[in-house]
């Protein structure tokens, strides 16, 4: 399952900040179209840190009921009860897999970090992807941690956003022979990852570009490596204007620029300043052959 292009989602809201469930279902229906392998909701892209409990629940149902692909739903918290809540929702709902970030702000021990999954996977019949992206948590989640929940029956793979080839390597190292991936968690080192024997990305450039991340990501594992390597460089200016500011703000700017369902950040995100707004403009532009995907 967990191979090729997992679009990382946006929310959109209306303009008075609730949620657009017919955006929702037209942006999902169009990524779905694409190749991609998969869908991922309530991440970091999809504001999940502002989602209320019911929101992030009926964002779930909603991709599952529209989405032709399989759903990762993102279901972590930095309580491990609401976490178990969020992921039986999920499982209940008909998610084929969870995303579980590691817990932010508390920054547990590694023996916490361990007991925080091992409850979750036993208290939720649902495949389960850990998430480490320690420059927004404040926690590393360590390749022998991950061995250790690689033991755990469901638990499947890791989306991997420490922007560390060694981590990845050492935790390919330690997994090899279970039946556990690594997903790319970042964008920019989804082609290094590859090579070191990832077998996807959950991307925020796939929001906007979704078959050339998707044809970059089938090259590789086909063996066209140099086709690989030519579709990353094409794709580089466009991940590097969906990092102009803190995601999901520039992904977000750039679906309302391209005519799909976006709305409004709730806060404490804020728009996009007019300097960095006008070179997004510039590159969707310039890239129009990549991004018209979408359009």
């Amino acid at each position: 399952m967990f191979r090729g292009v997992f679009p990382a989602i946006i929310t959109p809201f209306k303009d008075d900040g609730s949620l657009d469930e017919d955006g929702l279902r037209r942006n999902v229906e169009a990524l779905a179209s694409t190749g991609i392998s998969g869908i991922v909701p309530c991440g970091t892209t999809g504001e999940s840190a502002t989602l209320s409990h019911e929101e992030h629940k009926r964002v779930v149902e909603v991709v599952v009921e529209c989405s032709k692909v399989p759903v990762v739903a993102g279901t972590g918290s930095n309580n491990t009860s609401e976490a178990i809540d969020l992921t039986r929702h999920a499982a209940d709902a008909g998610a084929d897999a969870a995303l579980l970030i590691t817990p932010y702000y508390n920054r547990p021990n590694e023996r916490g970090l361990f007991e925080h999954f091992r409850k979750i996977a036993e208290s939720a019949d649902i495949p389960i992807v850990l998430y480490n992206v320690p420059k927004r948590t404040g926690v590393e989640l360590r390749p022998e941690v991950v061995a250790r929940l690689a033991e755990i029956s469901n638990i499947v793979a890791v989306k991997e956003a420490s922007g560390s080839l060694t981590q990845v390597s050492r935790i390919i190292e330690l997994t090899s022979g279970k039946k556990f991936s690594v997903l790319s968690g970042d964008d920019d080192l989804t082609l290094p990852m590859l090579a070191l024997g990832a077998t996807g990305v959950v991307s925020v450039v796939a929001n906007v570009a979704p078959r050339a991340t998707v044809a970059m990501v089938d090259a590789f594992l086909n063996g066209d490596i140099a086709r690989a390597r030519e579709l990353h460089y094409r794709l580089a200016p466009l991940v590097r204007a969906m990092f102009l500011e803190t995601n999901p703000i520039p992904v977000k700017t750039a679906y309302r620029m391209m005519g799909m369902a976006a709305g409004p950040l709730r806060l404490p995100l804020a728009p996009m300043s007019e300097e960095n707004e006008a070179k997004l403009k510039d590159i969707l532009t310039k890239m129009s052959d990549l991004t018209g995907d979408m359009r």
